[in-house]
């Protein structure tokens, strides 16, 4: 099988997240995916960056709450306390998702453990489910029916402002990588967010959008507390807030368990993937191609695959081999198994 040069003049494609233009990167000769630009592999770094960035202002915010909530008595505040514990909860579930998915692959798992990320997400949004929407509801029906007096609002607002400046902080940190993402692969951002195969960035996202949609919701019902001298506006927030946070869960529930269940990779990468196949000199006809996402921007390859030529079938065995190494030399594929098409398959176009 003859070895050539490939390098890159496109942009970067994440796999299970598509295919765009700009940038280039040169490829090692072995590496047939080389022609599917920007497949790295995953990466972490800056994951880990925005999960540890809103870990330390949840929990600063949290701890503010919650003194704030026992000064002003606000159901409001006090429902954004359990919100901010259980964001900065969930940040350790996240962290230990990114580093438990990152481990080699070993016998029992030749993948490797990309999965695994989704799995501590899951928890992560359940977590979100019962320790903030469970407990900001329920508090909030309790003060409808045995409504306590506030006080101390001023210190309620201060809290709050801070919180929303550290919220804004860890949500612009999000929202850079994820803006940064998005834009090399010709989406807009909240798409980007709900269809990225890396759960930690988009739980961190979500999160902080909630969350400083919530402060304005807990603001509004303090303000509204102060102005009428009735808890009823406070409580009705809180329940606002508990209502908003378990849209935030079972949404987030729902993306872990698409992937965990098994989710094909964006067709755009596939079409590129699929080029880069049709392309390599000893194939002749690609009838059949599946990309699985097994992991953040990690991919597991499934095709079907006629070669050139007119070899003996141990000769033939040793190019298919030779073929699925290269393909599995991009960091980006965990696996990939290619077999011999039949003479009556149709052929796979771009």
């Amino acid at each position: 099988m003859m070895a050539h040069e490939q390098e890159s003049e496109q942009a970067e494609v994440v796999p299970g997240e598509g295919v765009a233009s700009g940038g280039g990167l040169s490829r090692p000769a072995h590496d047939l995916l080389g022609k599917v630009p920007g497949s790295e592999g995953p990466g972490g770094s800056d994951s880990v960056t925005t999960v540890l960035v809103a870990f330390g202002a949840n929990v600063l915010i949290a701890l503010a709450k919650s003194v704030a909530a026992v000064m002003t008595g606000s159901a409001s505040i006090l429902a954004e306390a359990a919100h901010s514990w259980a964001d900065a909860g969930n940040e350790i579930f996240l962290l230990i998702a990114n580093r438990r998915s990152r481990r080699p692959p070993d016998v029992l798992h030749p993948l490797g453990h990309g999965r695994e990320a989704y799995v501590w997400s899951l928890f992560a949004a359940l977590g979100l489910f019962i320790a903030g929407a469970a407990v900001s509801v329920t508090h909030g029906v309790q003060e409808l029916v045995t409504p306590e007096p506030a006080g101390q609002f001023v210190v309620g607002y201060v809290v709050l402002a801070v919180s929303f400046v550290l919220e804004g902080i860890s949500f612009l940190q999000s929202a850079r990588q994820a803006r940064s993402e998005a834009e090399s692969l010709q989406r807009d951002l909240i798409e980007h967010v709900l269809a990225t195969s890396d759960p930690t960035l988009r739980a961190v996202f979500v999160e902080d959008a909630a969350a400083l949609t919530g402060l304005l919701i807990a603001t509004a019902g303090l303000a509204a507390h102060q102005l009428t001298g009735s808890s009823i506006p406070d409580a009705i927030g809180s329940i606002l807030v508990g209502l908003l946070l378990a849209w935030v869960a079972l949404l987030l529930i729902n993306q872990n368990r698409r992937f965990l269940v098994g989710q094909e990779a964006d067709p755009r990468l596939r079409a590129a993937a699929l080029q880069a196949l049709l392309e390599a000199p000893e194939v002749a006809r690609v009838t059949y191609l599946r990309l699985e996402i097994v992991g953040p921007r990690l991919i597991s390859v499934i095709g079907d695959v006629d070669l050139t030529g007119d070899d003996t079938e141990s000769h033939v065995a040793v190019r298919l081999r030779a073929l699925e190494a290269r393909v599995s030399a991009s960091p980006a594929v965990a696996g990939a198994v290619l077999s011999l098409s039949a003479p009556d398959e149709p052929t796979l176009v771009v």
